[in-house]
């Protein structure tokens, strides 16, 4: 597996970040069951880039926490039975599977801990892990689809001991 960081900004976290992404990564393909080796993309930026990325892709002028580009279409969520058929999804360097890019603002990853009350360690695990389902084709659109992923993401940290 290969976790692609990028920092945009000056990243000071109280933690190793680029090993807890790794992490958290590995720890979805597990719990999804994902066949392949994977490669993903983690862009770490300032409120004021992943604005500018928001309006050009999602036309939301506004800052957000975190933005997913997925690399693969899914007929259903998590099923990756069809992901590597035509073998465009794969990086013809490695044969990993290219999953796709995430985003980070790492300036509300340090204000969101301090207004959900939690570490700044939670806080980036549950946004990598939240835009990891996404880059598996998982959304949060309607509440079903919300319910799902939020029993992912609670089952995943759980897992991991990583908590509130």
């Amino acid at each position: 597996m290969t976790v692609a960081v990028e920092e945009e900004v000056e990243v000071s976290f109280p933690f190793d970040h680029k090993e807890l992404a790794g992490r958290v990564i590995a720890e979805a393909l597990d719990f999804e069951g994902f066949p392949y080796e994977a490669e993903v993309g983690l862009f770490l930026v300032s409120p004021e880039e992943i604005q500018g990325m928001n309006r050009e892709h999602r036309q939301v002028d506004r800052p957000t926490d975190v933005l997913s580009f997925p690399m693969a279409a899914y007929e259903r969520p998590g099923d990756f039975e069809a992901f590597g058929q035509d073998g465009d999804n794969f990086n013809p360097d490695t044969g990993e599977a290219m999953l796709g890019d995430i985003v980070l603002n790492v300036e509300w990853v340090k204000e969101q801990a301090r207004q959900y009350g939690h570490s700044e360690e939670r806080e980036y695990a549950f946004l990598i892990l939240h835009s990891i389902l996404h880059l598996f084709g998982y959304d949060h659109m309607t509440e079903a689809e919300a319910a799902q992923m939020e029993g992912k993401q609670r089952a995943i940290l759980d897992q991991m001991g990583i908590s509130r």
